[in-house]
């Protein structure tokens, strides 16, 4: 299959023109910095180091796509798909991804700083030394989720869905965790939650 290389100028002018579709498109190391781009099909796109801050993504599609390294601070992705997205390294500080689908993502190593992830669904997510200092994740899905060593140290996590949840090692000084599920997590200190 060939893969289909745009440069931010031709996207942008594609998407005005009302296509939305753009399976597998090669984005790599392209700026799309406060682009309007709601509702996209972005289906394993290679955005690999891609410049995102400030864009629109509301709604996007990402699934399965290769966002590592790239930067979506105060990008809006508001109920985006990103279910099985690679997001190794991503800078996400700031974002909004309320009621965003991350199930089975790939986030170790994310920063995540001052993130709004309410209602978003990260259950089976691998967030392994991600960054979530003073994120807000309430009402979150986070079951089976994979937080060894992950910074949560004021997260809101009230409400949020912590079931099965790996948070060996995490740091969760100051984490709100008023009405959380923690039933069967493994906590910070390697017990298990009843």
């Amino acid at each position: 299959m060939t893969v289909l290389q745009l440069t931010a100028e031709q996207l942008r002018q594609r998407y005005l023109a009302g296509e939305r579709h753009f399976l597998r498109v090669d984005l790599n190391r392209v700026d799309l910095h406060g682009l309007n781009l709601a509702g996209i099909v972005l289906e394993r796109a290679n955005l690999y180091r891609a410049d995102l801050f400030e864009a629109d993504l509301t709604g996007a599609n990402l699934g399965g796509a290769i966002l590592c390294r790239c930067n979506l601070t105060r990008t809006r992705l508001n109920q985006a798909g990103l279910r099985e997205a690679d997001l190794i390294f991503a800078n996400f500080g700031e974002a909004q991804l309320q009621e965003a689908d991350l199930r089975g993502a790939y986030l170790r190593g994310v920063d995540g700083l001052n993130a709004q992830m309410q209602g978003c669904s990260l259950a089976h997510s691998n967030l392994t030394e991600a960054n979530l200092y003073h994120a807000n994740l309430s009402g979150a899905d986070l079951t089976g989720a994979f937080l060894v060593v992950a910074i949560l140290r004021g997260a809101n996590l009230t409400g949020a869905n912590l079931a099965g949840a790996n948070l060996a090692g995490a740091s969760m000084r100051g984490a709100n965790l008023a009405g959380a599920n923690l039933t069967g997590a493994v906590m910070p200190d390697g017990t298990i939650h009843p």
